[in-house]
């Protein structure tokens, strides 16, 4: 099943080098809903302001974003230049300015090349006659190896709608919104107040339970569009309709989430954290950030070493309120530790065949309340070296 009421397009711009596809639009025929996050990184790009205040006005038609160039930190110039490219594309369109948003990503502090944006517009609103959502996927592809893209269905009322989204994201991932940027469309109707909070529960428990390297960017944007083409009644809170809504929205973005840390720069491993029996869901996050973003248990997790002891010594340090004496930990089903004590040669061995694997989990199990969270990460290679020393190059 199609979605209905969308269309895509992406052109090749040159805008960092010539090559690949890497301007592209999503547009909606019908009037629409927007909710978006954004990175809470102090230093903000010019597209993440222009978006944020008009993502506010929860109405948005389209979206125009480019590779290989943030638009950050380039000043008084930089915005100018991200609100001509706007104001350019909603001419073409057809548009007011405010219903189009704008996202970039790429290196920071360098001038946007206008010249080939301005060149791009128009062939980009001419291919959203035969574009599709997988180009869109590529050219928003930096340091990827693989294009992120998802699709699910459901049904309201009688009526079946999609929903379908593309991320990007390999390197300096660790969303707090809210470089990561994902977009979602929806032809289902939604209670725009439920589109907002469906989508913020949703962005929680994927985008920001993920970490590649501990790094928030600067242009983390995510959001969705939902222009009611397929014709369902419209989806409220406090229905079935909604809960089936919200949880399509959460295994949508939980995928797209995944895909960016499978992708990690470098990565060789795919590790859950899995924090059980804490204080709080808070103090049981605090505790799972904390040993997926270790320097010493990501590199032990590439070496294969299973070497319980960083895992629990991140715990310590992490603020999570911890007994030594109660946790456990284990690699799979392997016991690593209990009573906050080493379990033993055979366990080394066991848990050593574990880390060999692609994908394992990790679970700490502090006993001290009922708290829980899980965190999606990565190891950390040569590659991730190789790959963020040569970035500009």
């Amino acid at each position: 099943m199609d979605i209905k009421g969308f269309r895509f397009s992406a052109v090749e711009a040159a805008i960092k080098k010539p090559g690949r596809l890497d301007l592209a639009l999503i547009f909606s025929e019908l009037p629409a809903e927007v909710a978006a996050v954004f990175t809470t990184n102090k230093v903000q790009a010019a597209p993440v302001l222009i978006s944020r205040r008009r993502a506010k006005n929860g109405m948005a038609r389209a979206l125009l974003v480019n590779s290989g160039n943030a638009n950050a930190c380039t000043g008084e110039q930089g915005m100018a230049d991200a609100l001509e490219c706007a104001r350019a594309t909603a001419e073409a369109l057809g548009l007011p300015d405010e219903e189009l948003l704008i996202a970039s990503t790429g290196v920071i502090g360098q001038p946007l090349p206008m010249e080939r944006f301005r060149k791009g517009i128009q062939p980009l609103v001419d291919g959203l006659a035969v574009g599709t959502l997988d180009d869109v996927a590529h050219a928003i592809m930096t340091t990827d190896t693989f294009a992120k893209i998802e699709r699910r269905q459901g049904e309201a009322g009688g009526s079946s709608y999609c929903i379908e989204g593309v991320a990007k994201g390999a390197g300096m991932i660790q969303p707090n919104m809210a470089t990561m940027l994902s977009f979602l469309v929806t032809d289902a109707a939604v209670d725009p107040a439920l589109l907002r909070s469906a989508f913020s529960e949703a962005v929680e428990g994927s985008f920001n339970a993920i970490t590649v390297d501990g790094d928030t960017s600067t242009n983390d944007t995510a959001l969705i569009i939902a222009n009611g083409a397929a014709g369902n009644r419209l989806i409220e809170a406090g229905t079935p309709e909604a809960a089936a809504f919200l949880a399509l929205l959460h295994d949508t973005l939980l995928s797209l989430a995944k895909q960016i840390v499978k992708d990690g720069e470098g990565a060789t491993k795919f590790v859950e954290i899995r924090v059980r029996r804490a204080k709080s869901n808070a103090d049981a996050k605090k505790a799972a950030l904390a040993v997926a973003n270790s320097l010493l248990v990501k590199t032990a997790f590439f070496g294969q070493d299973a070497n319980w002891g960083r895992i629990i010594a991140a715990v310590g340090y992490s603020g999570a309120e911890m007994e030594q004496d109660r946790v456990e930990i284990r690699f799979d089903d392997v016991v690593m530790a209990s009573s906050g004590v080493f379990a033993g040669g055979d366990a080394e061995a066991a848990g050593t065949e574990v880390l060999k694997q692609k994908e394992f989990t990790v679970t700490i199990d502090l006993h001290v309340g009922a708290g829980e969270a899980t965190v999606y990460t990565s190891d950390l290679s040569y590659d991730y070296v190789r790959i963020n020393a040569d970035y500009r190059t």
